[in-house]
Protein backbone atom coordinates (compact mmCIF):
# COMPACT_ATOMS: atom_id res chain seq x y z
CA UNK A 1 0.00 0.00 0.00
CA UNK A 2 1.43 3.24 -0.84
CA UNK A 3 1.20 6.32 0.88
CA UNK A 4 1.91 9.89 0.49
CA UNK A 5 3.11 11.88 3.68
CA UNK A 6 3.38 15.40 3.92
CA UNK A 7 5.16 17.16 6.15
CA UNK A 8 6.57 21.02 7.15
CA UNK A 9 3.45 22.94 7.66
CA UNK A 10 2.91 25.45 10.45
CA UNK A 11 2.35 29.24 11.54
CA UNK A 12 4.62 31.88 9.98
CA UNK A 13 4.71 35.70 9.59
CA UNK A 14 3.87 37.14 6.92
CA UNK A 15 7.37 37.39 5.33
CA UNK A 16 8.42 34.20 6.20
CA UNK A 17 9.29 30.74 5.13
CA UNK A 18 8.65 26.92 5.36
CA UNK A 19 9.56 23.65 3.49
CA UNK A 20 7.24 21.60 3.08
CA UNK A 21 8.23 18.05 2.11
CA UNK A 22 6.26 14.68 0.90
CA UNK A 23 7.46 11.45 1.29
CA UNK A 24 6.19 8.52 -1.18
CA UNK A 25 6.01 4.93 0.88
CA UNK A 26 5.85 1.32 0.04
CA UNK A 27 7.25 -0.82 -2.79
CA UNK A 28 7.02 1.37 -6.11
CA UNK A 29 8.79 0.96 -9.23
CA UNK A 30 8.46 4.74 -10.67
CA UNK A 31 6.60 7.70 -10.02
CA UNK A 32 5.50 10.09 -12.51
CA UNK A 33 5.01 13.57 -12.05
CA UNK A 34 4.12 15.05 -8.98
CA UNK A 35 2.69 17.86 -7.71
CA UNK A 36 1.59 20.19 -4.73
CA UNK A 37 -2.22 21.39 -4.61
CA UNK A 38 -3.90 24.01 -1.83
CA UNK A 39 -7.36 24.30 -0.31
CA UNK A 40 -8.32 27.47 1.58
CA UNK A 41 -11.39 27.58 3.28
CA UNK A 42 -14.38 28.66 1.07
CA UNK A 43 -12.12 28.31 -1.99
CA UNK A 44 -11.64 25.85 -4.39
CA UNK A 45 -8.65 23.50 -4.35
CA UNK A 46 -5.94 24.67 -6.64
CA UNK A 47 -2.94 23.67 -7.98
CA UNK A 48 0.28 25.43 -6.62
CA UNK A 49 3.28 23.67 -8.80
CA UNK A 50 3.80 20.51 -10.69
CA UNK A 51 7.60 18.51 -11.49
CA UNK A 52 7.74 16.17 -13.97
CA UNK A 53 9.90 12.77 -13.37
CA UNK A 54 12.91 14.60 -15.27
CA UNK A 55 12.41 17.84 -12.96
CA UNK A 56 10.59 19.95 -15.42
CA UNK A 57 8.60 22.45 -13.48
CA UNK A 58 5.49 24.58 -13.71
CA UNK A 59 3.88 26.97 -11.29
CA UNK A 60 0.43 29.25 -10.90
CA UNK A 61 1.07 32.87 -11.71
CA UNK A 62 0.72 34.05 -7.84
CA UNK A 63 3.51 31.76 -6.29
CA UNK A 64 6.30 32.53 -9.15
CA UNK A 65 9.21 33.70 -7.84
CA UNK A 66 8.09 32.95 -4.42
CA UNK A 67 7.95 29.21 -4.17
CA UNK A 68 10.39 26.18 -5.33
CA UNK A 69 9.27 22.59 -5.95
CA UNK A 70 12.19 20.30 -6.22
CA UNK A 71 12.28 16.41 -6.30
CA UNK A 72 14.62 13.85 -4.80
CA UNK A 73 13.88 10.15 -7.12
CA UNK A 74 16.42 8.30 -5.05
CA UNK A 75 13.97 9.50 -1.95
CA UNK A 76 10.93 9.63 -3.74
CA UNK A 77 10.31 12.91 -2.33
CA UNK A 78 9.04 16.23 -3.29
CA UNK A 79 9.37 19.65 -1.50
CA UNK A 80 8.24 22.77 -1.55
CA UNK A 81 10.06 25.89 -0.94
CA UNK A 82 7.76 28.68 -0.04
CA UNK A 83 9.43 32.06 0.56
CA UNK A 84 7.96 35.93 1.05
CA UNK A 85 4.38 33.91 2.11
CA UNK A 86 1.23 35.80 2.08
CA UNK A 87 -1.76 35.87 4.16
CA UNK A 88 -3.86 34.41 0.81
CA UNK A 89 -1.04 31.47 0.87
CA UNK A 90 -2.99 29.90 4.25
CA UNK A 91 -4.62 26.91 3.13
CA UNK A 92 -4.40 23.00 3.59
CA UNK A 93 -1.08 21.84 1.14
CA UNK A 94 -1.64 18.53 -0.58
CA UNK A 95 0.62 16.38 -2.21
CA UNK A 96 -0.57 14.66 -5.40
CA UNK A 97 1.03 11.97 -7.53
CA UNK A 98 0.02 11.57 -10.86
CA UNK A 99 0.60 8.08 -11.89
CA UNK A 100 2.56 5.61 -9.60
CA UNK A 101 4.24 2.70 -11.04
CA UNK A 102 4.07 -0.42 -9.01
CA UNK A 103 5.57 -2.35 -11.87
CA UNK A 104 6.87 -1.79 -15.24
CA UNK A 105 3.09 -2.21 -16.52
CA UNK A 106 0.74 -2.02 -13.18
CA UNK A 107 0.28 1.56 -11.86
CA UNK A 108 -2.61 3.68 -10.31
CA UNK A 109 -3.37 7.47 -11.09
CA UNK A 110 -4.12 10.08 -8.63
CA UNK A 111 -2.38 9.03 -5.08
CA UNK A 112 -3.10 11.92 -2.47
CA UNK A 113 -1.62 12.68 0.95
CA UNK A 114 -3.62 13.49 3.79
CA UNK A 115 -2.61 17.66 3.70
CA UNK A 116 -0.33 20.12 5.80
CA UNK A 117 -1.73 23.13 7.32
CA UNK A 118 0.25 26.20 6.07
CA UNK A 119 -1.30 29.18 7.74
CA UNK A 120 0.39 33.00 7.33
CA UNK A 121 -0.50 35.64 10.10
CA UNK A 122 -0.12 39.12 9.10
Amino acid sequence: QVQLTESGGGLVETGGSLRLSCAVSGTIFRVDAMAWYRKAPGKQRELVAIITSNGTTNYRDSVKGRFTITRDNAKNTIYLQMNSLESDDTATYYCNAQKIYYTETYFEYDIWGQGTQVTVSS
